[in-house]
C-alpha cells in the first residue's frame, strides 16, 4: 500500500478549508484516509496551516509521498518532504 499525503476538502462553495490527511494513494480525494495531520485555511490571508509535525514527519519516514501543495505547506512549516 501506497500512502500518500494529500488536502481533503470540507469547506462550503466558494469557501475552501481542508484536512491534510494520510490516505492510500489510490483513494479519491474525499475519500477513505487512514489519519488527520493537520488543517489548512486558504482564505485568510496568509493562508493559515496547523500541523501535528511529528506525525507527519512519521509518515514520510515511512515513504509517504506528499502531493505538491502538502510540499509548499510543509516548506513553509519547515519540514523537509
Amino acid at each position: 500500500m501506497a500512502v500518500k499525503i494529500r488536502l481533503f476538502r470540507i469547506g462550503k462553495k466558494n469557501k475552501p478549508y481542508y484536512r491534510v490527511v494520510a490516505c492510500d494513494e489510490s483513494a479519491k480525494r474525499n475519500g477513505k484516509f487512514i489519519e488527520i495531520l493537520g488543517t489548512h485555511d486558504p482564505i485568510q490571508n496568509p493562508a493559515h496551516s496547523v500541523l501535528k509535525n511529528d506525525r507527519v514527519i512519521y509518515w514520510l519516514e515511512r515513504g509517504a509521498k506528499p502531493s505538491d501543495t502538502v510540499k509548499q505547506i510543509l516548506k513553509k512549516q519547515g519540514i523537509k518532504a
